[in-house]
């Protein structure tokens, strides 16, 4: 009998451990603050599809905001959810403050869809989010595009080894994250929204 119950033990605490060894971090394990500088916990978003991006007011990809809300507008009731993450870490396009980049987006693109607190994705003081979805899908290049050559150049000048590091190169970098709350993708800022919707509606 100690021997039935020494395996018996042996067995639940295995499953125990494999249990835990399993439990990888989702999206649900984040909070961030709004643009109206409330607390916003992702785990409101189980069993959405979410697009997070970082984004910029003054930039050339800034008309990325119509492609989102597009996607916004003829997603959402179907589960999807696009939320963008103003940044200025990127010559910095984006000096507004948090009321003004609000306003910016609303009166120029119409915007709908949530924004986050201005905050950095890069860095020692980079938005937890952030360092999480670019360690489940680093930088993996700009393509082969006029504008992800273009990209490429400009980068590369300032740092020939920019490429080698997994983080956010760019405004407009968007994370497509499935119903459980796994990054399955992520998309330059040379890939436009409206390119995104083959694989949405496959999370859909």
């Amino acid at each position: 009998m100690k021997t039935i119950s020494k395996i018996m033990t042996s067995i639940i605490g295995s499953v125990l451990l494999a249990g835990c060894a399993g439990s990888s971090p989702t999206i649900y394990d984040f909070s961030a603050q709004t643009n109206s500088g409330e607390q916003l916990d992702f785990s409101q978003y189980k069993g959405k599809v979410l697009l997070v991006v970082n984004t910029a007011s003054k930039c050339g990809f800034t008309p990325q905001y119509d492609g989102l809300e597009a996607l916004y507008q003829k997603y959402g009731s179907k589960g999807l959810v696009v939320i963008g993450f103003p940044c200025d870490q990127f010559g910095h396009q984006e000096p507004g403050t948090n009321e003004e980049i609000e306003a910016f987006c609303r009166l120029n693109h119409g915007v709908t869809f949530p924004l986050m607190a201005k905050s950095d994705v890069n860095g020692e003081n980079a938005n937890e989010v952030f360092k999480w979805l670019y360690s489940q899908k680093p930088f993996a290049g700009f393509g082969d595009s006029e504008t992800g050559k273009f990209m490429d150049g400009m980068l590369s000048q300032a740092d020939p080894d920019y490429a080698s590091n997994p983080d956010i190169k760019w405004n407009f970098t968007k994370f497509l994250i499935d119903r459980k709350g796994k990054v399955v993708a992520r998309f330059e800022p040379v890939v436009a929204p409206e390119q995104l919707e083959s694989e949405i509606e496959a999370l859909l």
